[in-house]
């Protein structure tokens, strides 16, 4: 809408992207609740961390489920508009309120898990009210409304069909890592502990090239809009290469110095040796990853809700979680960390035919006008 001038539409967009998204976080969340023992006994809670898992639960998905989507989205409408400090800027400020309070309501207080949780509901709360701020201040300078009375079905469709490929994308990660967290449970806890430290070191890049996704699909979309495909296709090649290279850096400091930072996170031995080893494994599919999530998210900026949703399914849906079975079946705990890697060079050439088909039909398209 921005690209072809449609300013009028944008704020019943936006209201329905909000309380559409709290509607059904509410659900989500009441659903949760309701279904938390059965979950976390799936998820590998043991007696002596299912107290742990289920306080951490209820703070962070149950209670504080609503604000943390609307922090999200919030910062995402920001963007989308070109506000991008402000939206860093509220991003940040979550995360460093964060970070902050974590060591002041675990140690200080002594509230341990509890503390972390409260301290991750809280930052979420508090982002929400920053990015409430600066729509105040925006005032005329932005399209968006947050009134719930621009709340409205007719732009469902379209909005479903772009926002497809992120909903699987983040369903099917979670699932794979329930299944995954299932799968290791059955090594003991310390296998559980050490993937779930290596997961969240692991996302850190992961998250720096999702930063990447979030800051070129507004210009994907524009230009795309105007029919700027060239324009399109730099914007999209050189946040690629940006990833390849970022990514290669991670690596590097993973391997090097991979059993200092699983210290840091947990200094039990054993614990840290074994999450060491996943993580120099982990770390290699990183730089694939990126770009895999670079494509899709640029397929969808295009409005290619399809095809993104195809590739996001087939990477997630029909590999990634039979992989994680049968290579547990097959080469046990270490398999499973090696799954990623496998699924990531499967689809690489896959992403690169599906836009490679994309762009040229795109630029024949605009060709034969």
């Amino acid at each position: 809408m921005m690209g072809v001038q449609n300013h009028k539409d944008i704020k019943y967009v936006a209201a329905f992207s909000i309380w559409g998204g709290a509607i059904v976080t509410l659900v989500f969340s009441m659903a949760t609740y309701l279904a938390r023992i059965p979950l976390l006994n799936f998820l590998g809670a043991s007696p002596d961390t299912y107290n742990y898992a289920e306080i951490y639960l209820l703070w962070v998905v149950v209670l504080c489920g609503v604000p943390t989507m609307m922090s999200l989205t919030l910062g995402h409408l920001l963007r989308s508009e070109g506000h991008a400090k402000q939206a860093s800027a509220g991003m940040m400020f979550g995360g460093i309120l964060n970070v902050v309070l974590d060591p002041v309501l675990i140690f200080i207080l002594h509230m341990d898990v509890a503390g972390a949780a409260l301290a991750t509901a809280l930052s979420n709360i508090a982002s929400v009210v920053f990015f409430a701020i600066q729509y105040l201040r925006l005032k005329d300078k932005t399209a968006v409304s947050l009134h719930p009375r621009y709340f409205t079905f007719r732009f469902m469709r379209p909005i479903f069909s772009v926002g497809l490929a992120s909903a699987l994308a983040t369903a099917l990660g979670n699932a794979s890592n329930m299944v995954m967290l299932r799968l290791a449970s059955g090594y003991g806890d310390i296998p559980v502990a050490a993937y779930g430290i290596v997961k969240r070191i692991d996302q850190f890049p992961l998250n720096v090239s999702m930063g990447l996704c979030q800051g070129f699909m507004p210009l994907v979309g524009y230009n795309f809009a105007a029919k700027n495909y060239n324009r399109m296709r730099q914007v999209s090649v050189f946040s690629w290469k940006t990833a390849l290279v970022m990514s290669a850096c991670f690596v590097a400091c993973f391997t090097i110095l991979a059993p200092q930072i699983l210290h840091i996170f947990i200094p039990e031995e054993q614990t840290s040796t074994l999450g060491a080893t996943f993580l120099r494994i982990a770390c290699l599919a990183v730089p694939l990853t990126s770009v895999n999530f670079l494509i899709s998210y640029t397929l969808q900026a295009m409005g290619k809700g399809i095809q993104s949703a195809i590739l996001t399914f087939s990477r997630q849906g029909l590999l990634n979680i039979p992989l994680l079975i049968l290579m547990n079946i097959i080469f046990g705990l270490y398999g499973m960390i090696w799954t990623q890697l496998v699924v990531e060079v499967i689809m690489l050439p896959v992403s690169l035919g599906m836009y490679i088909h994309t762009f040229r039909g795109l630029q024949a398209g605009n060709d034969k006008q």
